[in-house]
């Protein structure tokens, strides 16, 4: 099959080539299904997983191995005993995506509603999982609370605003343009606010309605300094990931926190997965429980990628956040409307 396999790490996104005659992963257990992919996500995290820049990096994902994290697609082969049966339309995260078929376990994919396509759903992928685990799970956010999103209108960052909108918090967001403003404000957001803006934390705090602060940020860029002056007294971050450090973390004045008594915590959805299972499976389930009651929508970028050949420009482009929402690469545009003609 052809893949995207990184047998060494790339400075420049541009040069990940297709690799041809890829052998695929054989099946590790009883509950693993072949799926051919249709759509794979464009993520943040695979440009740093394509340049070594990633903490796994270190650990688990070294050379060589096929990138992509989320996809979607066709189940093709299933074991006898699975929830899923072959010609199923399901997504869901597994490292290997940008690849023309996939091994996973059942455990990792989940079938996509009617309502959608496969490309809608791609654009839903892993993402929602790593906000309701963050914004629920963690940092137990509840309706009548003000939730504030950083990087609103990346693809975490769509679904963490509609996530804390469908529990009924208020949500404010932070974006970077007029574009990516008017989106999240069509998506729910009470009140946006641009980074550019000088003092924008100032901003951020007027709009709630005591001027005390927020009650919950939910941190995908890596900003705790911000974050604690939007925080209202025994407030809560979620850190999720460095999106705006290029590689610097910052270092934070420890009386701050204490003075704010706020907890700051730390959330990695893969290595919860990793060391507890269980927890997976409980913020899939609880995610999904959004999704079938109607609160939750995909928010695919305007622009499409196709064929693997684009990969490396698409990288690029999430990596110089020229997109919103969640970029969709279409491996395979033919297998969903060849699979309706045959039923």
């Amino acid at each position: 099959m052809e893949a995207i396999l990184i047998s060494k790490f790339v400075k420049d996104l541009r040069d990940l080539k297709v690799a041809k005659d890829v052998q695929l992963v054989k099946a590790k257990s009883s509950s693993d299904l072949h799926i051919r992919i249709t759509h794979a996500a464009v993520t943040h995290v695979d440009q740093l997983y394509a340049q070594g820049l990633h903490q796994n990096n270190r650990r688990h994902i070294q050379p060589p191995f096929i990138l992509g994290t989320e996809f979607a697609g066709i189940v093709t082969t299933a074991p006898h005993k699975s929830q899923f049966k072959p010609g199923d339309r399901v997504f869901g995260g597994s490292l290997g995506a940008y690849a023309e078929s996939i091994v996973v376990d059942e455990k990792s994919v989940r079938k996509v509603p009617d309502r959608w396509t496969l490309a809608q759903a791609c654009a839903l992928g892993g993402s929602g999982n790593i906000g309701y685990g963050a914004l629920i799970s963690v940092a137990k956010l509840t309706a009548g609370e003000t939730a504030l999103i950083l990087g609103a209108s990346g693809g975490l960052g769509v679904m963490a605003v509609q996530i804390a909108k469908a529990v009924g918090a208020k949500v404010i967001a932070v974006v970077g343009d007029g574009e990516k403003a008017k989106m999240i404000r069509e998506l729910g957001a009470d009140e946006v606010v641009s980074y550019r803006e000088a003092n924008w934390e100032e901003s951020v705090r007027d709009k709630t309605s005591d001027g005390e602060g927020v009650h919950v940020v939910y941190d995908l860029i890596g900003a705790v300094q911000s974050s604690l002056k939007c925080l209202r007294y025994r407030g809560r971050i979620v850190i999720v990931g460095f999106a705006a450090r290029k590689g610097k973390m910052e270092e934070v004045a420890m009386n701050r926190i204490l003075l704010k008594s706020a907890m700051v915590h730390g959330y990695r959805y893969g290595e919860d997965g990793r060391r507890d299972p269980s927890r997976t499976q409980e913020v899939w389930d609880g995610f999904m429980k959004l999704v079938e009651e109607g609160g939750i929508k995909p928010v695919p970028y305007k622009e499409g990628y196709n064929g693997l050949e684009e990969v490396g420009s698409a990288l690029e482009d999430v990596k110089l956040h020229r997109t919103w929402g969640r970029a969709v690469l279409t491996i395979d545009g033919t297998a969903e409307a060849a699979q309706k003609a045959r039923l």
